[in-house]
């Protein structure tokens, strides 16, 4: 501050011909002693004020540097802002101080701790710490600093497993208490928003008996103090701090200490006998020698000749220009060497105070302004403790954060960083390990949320994400894979003509096709033999055609479904079986009509002879035709995707749009069915030595059972198995009939020629 105000009184720039004069006091970091010192310089005229040549005798305040604490600088604003007398710290960093209705004349050029808290919330996340410690300083600094840094870390979805405080002033139990909190946590990030002196007594007390390790994440007010290096329990501490600076010609300003200078100052004359242990008292009954006046300075090695770190001594350099420019404002007019200053005018402090709102200037290459809450443009320096080879802690300038840039590009880090324990590899401090992606979190009863189990996504749901909250369901169409960490399509199940089920159902639908082919030929070659006369080999023939579509019609349900297909296969497989129906039932009448035609007088046959055994067939055949057009016309079938039977695949398959249609052809077939085997039954013990009733009945029999059978089996069957079951009962009612009516006359007719005569056709059955 003293060397700002030489330099300042030297300046032909800034404020010519006026000189500045300057009262330094120590509030010994006390309220009391902060509040005392106000009054004392709001009283006026003080004999201790430094005095220069030519300046004014009035003692009048304009301005006031600092205090250091936040607590301090509190009370010292709530005594001098009814006199409107501009306050500027240089380190009172708590975030109350930035509102303007209890802190009107208050300024300050470090940044706000609430700048600070959300920097450390951001670093803390961006090393994906959720489970930390918190210390803080039980006063205005700690206390709002660490409140707001809570208030961040809790966005940030970060959970803290203790908060403790401490005063550098409580009983030693207490300050072991904090240290046994620490010792006992399971969070290994401990971040601590402590001033430096409550700090430096916490380290001390975790440096008495061994402390598992902990990653120490520090606030400003300590992170640089090179004097808590000395604890290698801190070695790894990372934490933001004031930008390091320079300032030009201060450190010769300090060597440059004449004897003079520091018998003249208290400060200056503990300072000496301090470094120097000697006493520039002639004071007998001291134990310390006396000072001879030949201590040199330059061989000092401390804080004060160090200057390669001045962060904090930066802020006081620009607190001081700051009110300089601000009187500069309010008493000269022009710029620089042109500037005039009116040397007789009786300024104001509220004058002060309007300009200092206003200050915008660069001074040694920094720039000073301030916003609307009297607050700076907020710039951090990332340090880490960094161990060297020789074993002394360096602290390291490893990152950067600047609030005036974009959200989400404010930090960033530029070199690597050592950890606590010397390590390279970022610590862990979760309370739970994360959940990985097909999991989801469960929060633990009773617990924070960062403590939770994980749990697996239900069926059908997941989570491509680390940590997920909930699991995302699947689109429809889609599935779960096994990790349950993405959707996959689901697979498209139809009874294929690649599947092992369509071969063998393809298989034997064309061996029966070709079965009821090779039958038709051997009755066309054996046409004129009297068992293929016997039995209406017209009839015989187009029941043969019929039988060999009703083989073939069972291949249009196999292969995925489209719109042709669905028609086809229903009405297909309706109008074949009742053509087929309606021959075997224009067999049997033929029979029953035969029998009847023997008997004396009958003249019954020429009522049944092939016309009416043709129209019969057709006018059966024409009721199921008209019965699947006006369900093709009203509701036809249609492929869907079944997505309801299977959860994980798709069932490609044929609506029946009406159902009325369906159970209606069915049920036209069975009606038909049922009437020929009625027939089948009564003339099933006609006296004849081949008596075809006989194979129709159990034909029917078979037909019959097949289809009762099928219907319980085709509702409950699942996805493409409903087709199989529907195909198979095609395939065995179209194989009972071929058998039960056709192999016999075959066997008869190839094996058994000696048979195949009129008069073993027409013997009576002697049994």
């Amino acid at each position: 501050m003293v060397f700002a105000i030489e330099e300042i009184n030297n300046s032909t720039e800034l404020l010519p011909r006026i000189r500045l004069g300057y009262q330094i006091y120590d509030s010994c970091a006390s309220v009391a002693v902060a509040v005392h010192v106000a009054f004392q310089f709001l009283n006026g005229f003080d004999p201790v004020f430094f005095i220069g040549n030519n300046c004014s005798q009035s003692g009048m305040v304009m301005a006031v540097v600092g205090d250091s604490g936040s607590t301090t600088s509190i009370s010292l604003s709530q005594v001098i802002r009814a006199f409107n007398i501009p306050q500027v710290s240089h380190f009172s960093t708590c975030a109350c101080l930035s509102d303007k209705q209890q802190y009107p004349s208050f300024f300050r050029t470090i940044p706000s701790d609430q700048i600070q808290a959300e920097a450390l919330a951001k670093l803390v996340k961006h090393f994906g710490w959720t489970w930390i410690g918190a210390v803080r300083s039980d006063s205005d600094y700690g206390n709002k600093g660490m409140a707001s840094f809570l208030q961040a870390a809790q966005k940030e979805g970060i959970c803290v497993e203790y908060s403790v405080s401490f005063y550098r002033t409580d009983p030693q139990s207490r300050i072991q208490r904090v240290a046994d909190v620490i010792r006992r946590s399971t969070a290994m990030v401990v971040v601590a928003f402590a001033a430096l002196g409550d700090m430096g007594i916490l380290l001390e007390e975790l440096s008495r008996e061994p402390s598992p390790p902990r990653q120490w994440i520090g606030s400003e007010s300590w992170i640089t103090y090179s004097e808590l290096t000395k604890f290698h329990l801190c070695a790894g501490a990372i934490g933001f701090a004031i930008p390091k600076s320079v300032i030009p010609g201060l450190r010769d300003f300090l060597l440059n200490l004449s004897p003079s200078e520091v018998a003249a100052s208290q400060i200056l004359t503990e300072f000496w006998e301090g470094s120097f242990n000697c006493t520039l008292k002639n004071n007998t009954a001291a134990d310390k020698k006396v000072c001879d006046g030949k201590e040199d300075i330059n061989s000092l090695h401390n804080q004060y000749t160090d200057t390669s770190q001045l962060r904090i001594t930066n802020m006081v350099y620009k607190a001081v220009y700051a009110i300089a420019h601000a009187i500069h404002n309010a008493m000269c007019r022009g710029a620089n060497v042109t500037a005039q200053c009116d040397t007789l005018t009786k300024l104001q402090s509220k004058q002060i105070l309007i300009e200092l709102k206003k200050v915008n200037f660069t001074q040694n290459g920094y720039d000073v302004s301030f916003n609307a809450n009297g607050d700076p443009v907020a710039i951090y320096e990332l340090i880490n403790w960094q161990k060297s080879e020789s074993g002394i802690i360096d602290m390291i300038t490893v990152g950067l954060y600047d609030a005036s840039l974009p959200v989400g590009h404010e930090f960033w880090i530029n070199r690597n960083i050592t950890w606590m324990e010397d390590s390279r590899k970022v610590p862990v401090s979760v309370c739970t390990d994360s959940c990985p992606p097909g999991t989801r979190k469960v929060l633990q009863k009773g617990k924070p949320i960062c403590c939770y189990d994980c749990i697996a996504c239900p069926e059908g749901e997941i989570s491509n994400t680390t940590d997920s909250a909930d699991c995302l369901r699947c689109h429809t169409e889609f599935w779960p894979n096994a990790k349950r960490d993405t959707c996959i399509p689901k697979p498209v199940e139809y009874l294929s003509f690649q599947g092992i089920l369509g071969i063998i159902l393809a298989t034997f639908s064309v061996v029966g096709a070709f079965l009821a082919i090779i039958t038709a030929a051997v009755f066309f070659h054996h046409r004129t033999s009297p068992i293929v006369r016997a039995n209406n080999s017209e009839l015989s023939f187009l029941l043969l055609i019929s039988l060999t579509l009703c083989f073939l019609c069972s291949l249009t349900f196999i292969g995925a479904p489209s719109e042709w297909s669905c028609m086809l296969r229903h009405t297909a497989f309706g109008i074949t079986f009742v053509l087929c129906i309606s021959c075997v039932l224009g067999k049997t009448i033929v029979v029953l009509m035969a029998f009847k035609a023997t008997l004396p007088g009958s003249n019954v046959m020429k009522w049944f002879g092939p016309p009416q055994q043709r129209m019969t067939v057709v006018s059966f055949t024409f009721i199921q035709v008209l019965i699947c057009t006006i369900w093709l016309v009203v509701s036809p079938p249609f492929p869907i995707k079944n997505l309801t039977t299977y959860k994980e695949k798709i069932i490609l398959e044929c609506a029946l749009g009406s159902a009325v249609g369906f159970w209606a052809v069915l049920g036209y077939i069975g009606l038909l069915a049922a009437f020929c085997f009625v027939l089948a039954v009564l003339a099933r013990k006609l006296p004849d030595n081949f008596n075809e009733a006989k194979l129709i009945t159990f034909s029917m029999l078979i037909f019959c059972a097949v289809w009762i059978t099928f219907i319980p089996a085709y509702v409950s069957s699942p996805g493409k198995f409903t087709v199989v079951v529907e195909i198979f009962a095609i395939l065995a009612s179209s194989f009972g009939l071929i058998m039960c009516i056709f192999a016999p006359k075959c066997f008869i007719i190839l094996f058994k020629p000696e048979k195949n005569t009129k008069k073993y056709l027409m013997n009576k059955n002697q049994s």
